[in-house]
């Protein structure tokens, strides 16, 4: 059997916890959080810029990469909640960019500190398989499926040209199957 690509809702949340007390939570927190709910690629959250998140307005603008459809998705109160305490942090250390998410060194955050930062959490929650950055974007479209979301709804979302790219998060959902035979 391969290994999963993805993590399920309960893992997120554990990786989620693992932020707590580290020197970059509130950063951390909000990245994940975005990264999960919105099938966030690394490279995409890493160039997220200050013009894409609008707390008044209570949306997203999503740039996707690799030809995706870039989208606006509505941010939740917790999300909004994490944001503002990353900004309220992000003020504080006066970059001197316009990227949402800065280094310790007041600079756009890169992907492998990104990398790193998601392999370190899932091993302090004692994940059962190592995390990458990428877990998060298919933890979405799981989830997403999981909620019932139609496949057309989750190939939009996570921007997606190709519909053969969503199949694989509403094929293997036994929840698909549920109104059968009642």
């Amino acid at each position: 059997m391969t290994e999963r690509k993805h993590l399920t809702g309960l893992e997120v949340e554990k990786l989620l916890a693992a932020t707590k007390g580290s020197r970059h939570e509130a950063r951390d927190r909000c990245l994940l959080l975005l990264m999960y709910r919105h099938g966030l690629r690394v490279s995409e959250a890493c160039g997220l810029t200050l013009s894409q998140v609008d707390i008044e307005s209570r949306i997203l603008h999503v740039e996707r990469l690799k030809q995706g459809l870039s989208t606006t998705h509505p941010l939740r109160p917790d999300e909004l909640k994490a944001i503002r305490a990353w900004l309220s942090i992000r003020a504080k250390m006066k970059p001197e960019t316009d990227a949402f998410f800065i280094s310790a060194l007041r600079k756009p955050l890169n992907r492998k500190t990104a990398w790193l930062a998601i392999r370190s959490y899932g091993e302090l929650a004692e994940l059962s398989l190592p995390s990458h950055p990428h877990m998060l974007r298919h933890a979405c479209g799981f989830a997403l499926a999981d909620q019932g979301a139609d496949t057309r709804l989750i190939q939009d979302y996570l921007g997606h040209r190709n519909i053969q790219h969503t199949v694989i998060y509403t094929a293997t959902n036994p929840a698909r199957f549920e109104k059968l035979w009642r």
